[in-house]
């Protein structure tokens, strides 16, 4: 019998979810990062602006604008999200976008 690894159109992925769901997402609106992946939440590890970052659990409310993402051993780590701290800010959806979709753009100040 042959075993054959997932494809990667299959393959599962660690995720870093907004809340709220817009980027980029911005310090005022006390955004709320949620690390998903496989394995216990414990085993999450942050890092913010490239080093790695002693936050605990796999969610947490930031307080500081910089990039952040999130490992977990099976899933590896997540895509970078950045929040920010300007004052006036052109946000999109914080979903895939694919050309001819339509979105709603939203300026905030």
């Amino acid at each position: 019998a042959c075993w054959c690894p997932l494809s990667p159109t299959g393959a599962q992925t660690t995720q870093l979810l907004v809340e709220p769901p817009w980027r980029p997402a911005v310090l005022w609106d006390r955004v709320t990062l949620t690390c998903q992946g496989s394995g216990t939440a414990g085993a999450t590890t942050w890092y913010k602006d490239g080093q790695r970052w002693e936050q605990k659990g796999s969610n947490f409310t930031v307080t500081e604008s910089g990039t952040y993402m999130c490992d977990r051993p099976d899933t590896g780590l997540s895509p970078l999200v950045r929040v920010v701290n300007d004052r006036l800010v052109l946000q999109v959806p914080a979903q895939d976008l694919l050309e001819g979709d339509t979105v709603t753009l939203r300026c905030r100040a």
